[in-house]
């Protein structure tokens, strides 16, 4: 039995840009709706606005995701479900879960001050997404068992434990600086063939530095610093061609009332 479940289990490793990862591109998508169950089954910690009477916001930021989507640079925009939910609090945060979900909170729109900058932090979520950052950790941290129940669905207890870990970032959870570095990169690179400002990731961290020192410290208790990674942001740009695009100040102020 133990032979059979270790051949099963390799049967779904794969190699990703070096990352091994247990999970299929399938695996991503399933596991991302067990993981969403989970999420929405929790309205008090993840207080979903719903789509009904907020139809233009959704509209609208969905239009952003369009956008990201027919950039031409994502390998996974035809294979995942890119859904999008906004929750409903006043963080400063966002977040991705496997299989193409994303969430951001209503808090971190107000905090914006243009489309572009949201769109920088879109691009960097899908960028997670993409890379199939979160099951290449699962992979890196837990136990061949504790993947191999998930994988075959029999474990709901480890399933909402990572639920959790996912959306607030906790512990072997959290991404990598590394993930973080490249979730950047990609960004530029995702909206640089856009009609938004490339830098608009750079753009957040740079507002952010400058805001209130408790709304920064809830954003980097699941992000790494941003240090370098402005300047970082700014060098990818460069690379690329230094191609200018818009902010659109105005329809953000739109958006956001």
């Amino acid at each position: 039995m133990f032979v059979g479940a270790v051949a099963l289990l390799l049967t779904f490793s794969a190699c990703d840009d070096g990352k091994v990862n247990f999970f299929t591109v399938d695996q991503d998508k399933q596991f991302g709706e067990e993981v969403f169950a989970e999420l929405s089954a929790d309205p008090a910690t993840y207080p979903i606005l719903p789509r009904e009477g907020n139809e233009a916001l959704y509209e609208r930021v969905e239009a952003i995701r369009d956008e990201i989507l027919a950039s031409g640079e994502l390998r996974h925009a035809e294979t995942f479900d890119w859904d999008i939910y906004l929750i409903d609090q006043d963080v400063l945060n966002a977040f991705a879960i496997p299989g193409g979900k994303t969430f951001y909170y209503t808090g971190l729109i107000r905090f914006l001050d243009n489309e572009a900058s949201l769109a920088g932090v879109m691009a960097h979520e899908m960028a997670h997404v993409d890379r199939r950052h979160s099951t290449a950790m699962m992979t890196r941290h837990h136990g061949y068992q504790t993947l191999l129940a998930v994988l075959l669905g029999n474990n709901e207890t480890v399933v909402g434990e990572l639920a959790g870990s996912l959306a607030l970032g906790l512990g072997n959870m959290a991404y990598s600086r590394d993930n973080e570095y490249e979730a950047d990169a990609y960004a530029v690179n995702y909206l640089y063939n856009t009609k938004y400002d490339a830098r608009g990731v750079a753009y957040f961290f740079e507002k952010l530095e400058s805001g209130e020192q408790s709304r920064i410290a809830t954003y980097l208790s699941t992000h790494p610093s941003p240090d370098d990674r402005v300047e970082q942001i700014h060098q990818e740009h460069q690379k690329l061609g230094g191609k200018e695009g818009g902010k659109y100040e105005t329809e953000y102020k739109e958006l956001k009332t």
